[in-house]
Order: C-alpha cells, then structure tokens, then sequence
C-alpha cells in the first residue's frame, strides 16, 4: 500500500514530539482503519532498521510492534464496546507501541548515529531541526512572541479578535465590522520557524523559514484583499469573486480569487518563483503579465518571466514536511537547509555547490539524517563545527 504523504508526515512529527492533539488523533484513527495493512507499520519499520544494525534485535522489536499494537486496539475496542468515553494521549495505540519498543522493552536504545566522512553524533554535534514559532507585530509596536504565548486570545485591533488556538495556529475573527480596517499586522518567522495564519477572510498562509507576512486586521469592505511577503508562503485562499486576492513581493504581483499556491522570493535569490497546486492565478512582473495553470511554474527576475510545466509536490513539499531534491544544486540544497536548521554553510571546495542531488527526507529529522542522504552516492563530506556546517570533498 502507497504510504499518504500526510501520513508520513503526522508520523515523522509524533518521534520529533511536534505533533498537535488533533494530529495525533487522525495518525491512530488511520492506523486502525487499515488494521495490519496501515502505512505506518512500514513507517515504524523503516524507522526501526534504520536505528538498529543488529536484523535480530530488529526483527525482536518489530514482533513486538506487532502485539502492541494489537493489544492496543482490542483495549480500545473494549473500551468503546463498554460505552466508556475513550481519552487518547501519546501513550496509547501507535505511540504505545512505538515508545514501547524503541525505549521501553530493553532490547534497544538510541546509539549515537556516526555518519560516514563526518564526525556527527545525536548525542554530541546533531542539530535538531527547526519548529513552530514566529514573531506577530501588530499596529500599535507591540510584538508577540507566538511559542511562548498562551492558547486564546491575543489581542484585538480593529474589531478583530486575534486567537492562538491548542494547535498553534493564528486566526482572525471580526467581532465589529463598524470600526476601522486601517490596522495592519507583520507575522514573521526568524531561520528555524515556521507558522500558520487564518486571515480575515478565511484564507490559510504557511509561513516558511526567514519569511514575514503584511497585512491588514480586516480586509477592507470593497476593492482587493492585498497582503505583503517576503521570503516564502504557500496560500490557499478562500473564494471571493468580488474581492480578488493580491500578493505583493518584491515588485511583483499575483492576483487570484480562489486558488492553492506557493512564492518563493527570498531576497538573496536572483529569481522568484510561483508554483500553482489548483485553481489559476495572474502574475505580473515587470510589466509583464502571464496565466499560470496547476503544475506550472512561473520564474520571474531581470526584467523577464518565463513559464514552465513542473511537479507541484517539489516546490510544496516544506509545506508537507519534507526536503525534497529533483537533480537540485548542492549550493541550493544546502541555502534551504541553513533556514531550516539555522546554521552557516562553509564550501571550503567551491565547486562542490554545482553539483546536484535527487532524495527526499523529513524536515523534522536532525541534521544529520539529511546528511546521511546526501552522502549516499557522492564523495562529500560535511563536518560540524558548532552552527558552521564545513563542506569538502572526501579524501
């Protein structure tokens, strides 16, 4: 069975710990709707031989999982056969048998991982990767460190109730639609954050790495719904024909009234980059205008844009969790990575950033997984020197 790319990512967020309770849930609910067959029995399969050497300590604990897991849907079964009100936490079902096995049986614990040609441990020199977390800045100056603050209400600006909910997301809500829209929000994310934003009108913005997001607590009643990025988001905007939604950066435009789309446009890129995943957007740059088509990409930069047919999943694939590389640069690879994980990159052999990589791996893995991926066909050695990543050919 194809494993979802929503179910892996759920997945790879429970062993990092970044999972939400509503995430944790549609994970178990999953795997008991597909019983023997799920996906995640491969996922924590995989997981497993890639942390165990030893196949017979390995093919010790994935039995195990087996009557784990088992067990733990006949309790919950029992339970709901009972009628009693099944609370679920992270210890039950698959977080049972997974911190079960890995930590609990005894047969097993986490070794430090020693990547060939680095010196890299995950008890000594791994950096983990980055998470959830951003800085809101409303009208009045007042900044609001969103991992530190409480679920609930924030703030309120314009007759807009600003609310982070249990899952830590930021939503807007107009209470008075009589007081003034004038008030104007920045949500931004330093290197190593990424967040989530309803907008006034419904809309859903994923904030990536280094990025920051302007615009009003209330959409205006008439004209165009008009927002400011810089850095990378991807967008699905809610539909409202009469009310075109504008994104602004770096002098270029995309306009749409319903769609799915990612910008990438970091000022320390040369090009920009817009990526529909549905609907159609108009883009305008220099002007310059074209129509863009689900899975197409338009590049824009020095005066000119071109259009080209592309996989969507590539440039959406932070969105859903992961890095995923089609013959990309090292030198690019490893910009994204500097964002994510928060770190300087050194190429000590300068013609190592031409060369390029095709894989894919969980953004919520530590560093060196990422790494491990990268060394597996090529002679490059990366080494850890606090936050400096130093980049050289292996000898």
């Amino acid at each position: 069975m194809k494993i979802p790319d929503h179910i892996e990512v759920l997945f790879q967020k429970y062993l990092s710990g970044a999972q939400s309770e509503g995430e944790l849930q549609e994970l178990l609910d999953h795997f008991e709707r597909f019983g023997d067959q799920s996906p995640l029995r491969p996922l924590i399969g995989r997981e497993l031989e890639r942390e165990v050497a030893d196949m017979g300590i390995y093919q010790r604990m994935l039995n195990a999982l087996d009557v784990n897991i088992h067990q733990e849907l006949e309790n919950r079964r029992k339970q709901h056969n009972a009628g009693f009100r099944v609370v679920w936490s992270k210890w039950m079902t698959v977080a049972a048998a997974v911190v079960l096995i890995f930590f609990a049986a005894g047969l097993y614990y986490f070794s430090q991982r020693h990547i060939e040609g680095t010196s890299i441990t995950a008890s000594q020199k791994d950096i983990a990767p980055g998470r959830q977390g951003a800085t809101l800045t409303l009208t009045s100056g007042k900044k609001i460190r969103l991992s530190d603050a409480a679920s609930g209400e924030l703030a309120r600006e314009a007759g807009v109730a600003i609310t982070k909910t249990a899952t830590g997301e930021l939503i807007y809500r107009i209470k008075d639609i009589s007081k003034s829209s004038q008030s104007t929000n920045t949500l931004s994310t330093a290197k190593g954050e990424t967040y989530q934003v309803v907008l006034p009108d419904g809309s859903k913005v994923w904030l990536n790495a280094a990025s920051s997001l302007k615009y009003p607590a209330k959409f205006t009643i008439s004209g165009k719904r008009m927002v400011q990025l810089d850095g990378e988001a991807y967008f699905e905007v809610a539909e409202d024909k009469a009310h075109p939604f504008v994104v602004e950066v770096r002098g270029q435009t995309v306009e749409v009234l319903g769609t799915e789309f990612n910008i990438n446009a970091y000022r320390e890129d040369a090009l920009m980059r817009t990526t529909l995943a549905e609907g159609s957007v108009r883009l305008e740059a220099s002007g310059k205008a074209v129509m863009l088509k689900p899975n197409q990409q338009a590049i824009s930069g020095n005066g000119s844009i071109t259009v080209k047919e592309v996989d969507a999943e590539l440039a959406l694939a932070w969105k859903t969790g992961f890095f995923l590389f089609d013959r990309e640069s090292l030198e690019h690879i490893m910009t994204k990575i500097s964002r994510w994980y928060d770190v300087e990159v050194v190429f000590n052999d300068p013609s190592l950033k031409s060369r390029t990589f095709t894989g894919t791996v969980s953004r919520f893995d530590k560093i060196s997984q990422v790494f491990k991926m990268l060394q597996q066909s090529e002679a490059v050695k990366f080494t850890v020197e606090g936050k400096r990543i130093i980049i050289e050919k292996k000898k």
